[in-house]
């Protein structure tokens, strides 16, 4: 568990704070945290995954902070978002593993924002699943595919209708569609 620390605001991120480094102060109440701060890994946003890979391997490294041309905080990417961008989604101690959908009745299903577009697919019985496909831009969630076709990032309660269905959006975080309901 790494955190990025920044001064002032988020393009000015100053180093990397390690939890594992901090927790033998925890019981240290007047412990000065900032000097356990590492040195940030900074990477351009158009930086290929496969080099990040390899400078991750190389620096023993496994957060970067990712930044635009002007040098701002664009966001920060991990090993492990990486690797699940080359085999897929990576379950670990901290991910959910809850039932992904409910099925309401027969025309209406509540799915989890995370759900594969394949899981979609097969639980819903959809054959000609292109109608879809031709519709899902890069995404391979539930959740990404309303942001392709919405253009935006919803609010709670929003009903975003596609062909047939109707997605309403039933729970949201900050930055995340978490649950949907599918109306046909």
């Amino acid at each position: 568990s790494r955190i990025p620390v920044y001064k002032d605001n988020m393009d000015n991120i100053t180093g990397v704070l390690y939890v594992k480094d901090l927790l033998p102060h925890i019981d240290k109440p007047d412990f000065n945290w900032g000097s356990l701060k590492r040195e940030p890994y900074f990477v351009p946003e158009n930086k290929k995954l496969d080099d990040l890979l390899k400078e991750f391997r190389e620096k023993k490294n496994h957060l970067a902070i990712v930044v635009d041309e002007y040098g701002g905080t664009s966001g920060l990417v991990s090993l492990e978002d990486i690797i699940e961008e080359i085999v897929g989604d990576i379950s670990d101690e901290f991910d959910d593993e809850d039932l992904v959908f409910s099925k309401l009745d027969n025309n209406n299903y509540v799915f989890e924002g995370k759900t594969t577009l394949k899981d979609f697919y097969r639980i819903l019985k959809l054959d000609d699943n292109e109608l879809f496909e031709a519709g899902k831009g890069e995404s391979e969630t539930i959740a990404g595919f309303i942001l392709e076709i919405a253009g935006a990032f919803p609010k709670k309660g929003e009903k975003i209708t596609f062909n047939r269905f109707t997605f309403t959006i039933e729970a949201l975080d900050r930055k995340r569609i978490k649950q949907v309901k599918v109306t046909f």
